[in-house]
C-alpha cells in the first residue's frame, strides 16, 4: 500500500506540473495575488470546518472516562489529519494517530471504535451532501451527460461499500474473518492476538450503536456542517476575485469538489487532483480553467496551514505523552 501511494504521490506531482505549465505560471500567481489577505479567510473557513469535524468526533467516544476538552481533541484531529495529509498512507495512518493519541485518556477499544465510528459517520455525511446536491444540481445546472453518468455510477458504488461498512460495524462483524481463521486454526499466536483485539473493537463497535444511537445521528450532522464549508469557499473565492457568481453555481462548485474529493482520497496531498478537479468543475460550470486553477492553489494554502498546525500538534501532544513515560520507567 505503501508503494501504491508513493506513485501516485509522484503522478500526481507530474500531473500537478504540466496543470501549472499549461494554465501559465504568469497568470496563476496574478490571480492568487488578487486575493490577497482574503487568503486568511480561506483558511479560517478550512479551520472552522475542521472544528466541526472534531465535534462530531466528539460524538463517537464513549466518555466511560472523563471527557476530553474540545480543544486537546482538535488537537487530537488535526494531528491526523497532517498525517493523512501529507504522508504516503491512504488515509490510514492519520486514523491510528488519532486512536493512539486519544488511547492516552481511554481504553485502547474505545480509542479505536470512536476513530472508526467517526470514520464511518463523516463518510455518510459527505455523501448525504453529494446525493441531496446532485438531485438539486440537476434540475437547475446543465452538466455533461458523462459527468453525471459518472457521478452516478462512482456514487452508487460507494453508498453500497458505506452500507456495508454500517452491517458490519453494527453487529460485530469486522473481526469475523480473523475469528474464522482462528476456529481453523490457521494464522498461529499473532492471528489469536489479532482476533482478541477486534473482538474487543467489535463488541465496542455493538454496544455504541445499541445505546448511543442519537450521538451518531449528531455525528452525523456536525460532520455535515464540516462538509458544507466547500460551498462557503467556492463563495469566498468567487467574492474576493470580485466576480460574484448565482448560488446555484456555487452551490454546484461545492458539490462537485465533494464529489471528486471522495474520489481521490488516496492520493497523498491530492497532489494534482486537487487541482485538476476544480479545473474541471469551473469549466463544466462556463468558467475559465485558470479560475480552476487559482481556486485549487488557493485551498490548497489553507490546507496546508492547516496541516502545519496539525504537525505542531502532533508534536506537542506526543511530548506530552512521553514524558510520564519517562517518569514511571
Amino acid at each position: 500500500m505503501k508503494r501504491l501511494n508513493t506513485v501516485l504521490l509522484g503522478l500526481g506531482l507530474a500531473f500537478l506540473a504540466c496543470l501549472v505549465w499549461k494554465v501559465g505560471p504568469g497568470e496563476l500567481w496574478r490571480q492568487l495575488s488578487a486575493l490577497g489577505w482574503g487568503v486568511l479567510l480561506l483558511i479560517l473557513a478550512e479551520g472552522a470546518a475542521n472544528l466541526a469535524h472534531t465535534v462530531g468526533w466528539q460524538c463517537c467516544i464513549h466518555e466511560s472516562q472523563e471527557r476530553v476538552p474540545i480543544w486537546r481533541l482538535f488537537c487530537m484531529a488535526s494531528a491526523g489529519y497532517a498525517i493523512n495529509y501529507l504522508t504516503p498512507t491512504a488515509s490510514v495512518g492519520g486514523d491510528v494517530s488519532r486512536a493512539a493519541l486519544l488511547a492516552s485518556t481511554h481504553k485502547g477499544t474505545q480509542a479505536v471504535s470512536s476513530v472508526l465510528l467517526d470514520k464511518l459517520m463523516s463518510a455518510i455525511a459527505h455523501l448525504v451532501l453529494v446525493v441531496l446536491g446532485g438531485i438539486i444540481l440537476c434540475l437547475r445546472v446543465s452538466l455533461p451527460v458523462a459527468l453525471w453518468v459518472a457521478m452516478a455510477v462512482t456514487t452508487a458504488l460507494l453508498i453500497g461499500g458505506t452500507a456495508a461498512f454500517i452491517l458490519l460495524q453494527k453487529y460485530g462483524k469486522l473481526g469475523g474473518i480473523c475469528r474464522w481463521l482462528v476456529e481453523h486454526r490457521l494464522g498461529g499466536r499473532s492471528m489469536e492476538q489479532a482476533a482478541q483485539h477486534i473482538s474487543e473493537v467489535d463488541e465496542a463497535l455493538e454496544q455504541f450503536y445499541r445505546e448511543h444511537p442519537r450521538d451518531l445521528a449528531l455525528s452525523v450532522g456536525w460532520h455535515l456542517l464540516g462538509h458544507s464549508v466547500a460551498l462557503l469557499h467556492a463563495w469566498l473565492f468567487l467574492c474576493l476575485l470580485g466576480q460574484p457568481a448565482p448560488f446555484t453555481t456555487v452551490a454546484a462548485a461545492g458539490i462537485l469538489a465533494l464529489w471528486f474529493d471522495l474520489l481521490t482520497f488516496m492520493i497523498p496531498l491530492n497532489l494534482g487532483t486537487l487541482e485538476g478537479s476544480r479545473i474541471v468543475i469551473f469549466k463544466a460550470l462556463g468558467c475559465q480553467a485558470l479560475l480552476g486553477m487559482a481556486f485549487g492553489l488557493a485551498i490548497r494554502v489553507a490546507q496546508v496551514f492547516w496541516a502545519g498546525f496539525g504537525l505542531v500538534s502532533y508534536a506537542c501532544l506526543a511530548g506530552v505523552r512521553s514524558r510520564p513515560e519517562a517518569q514511571t520507567s
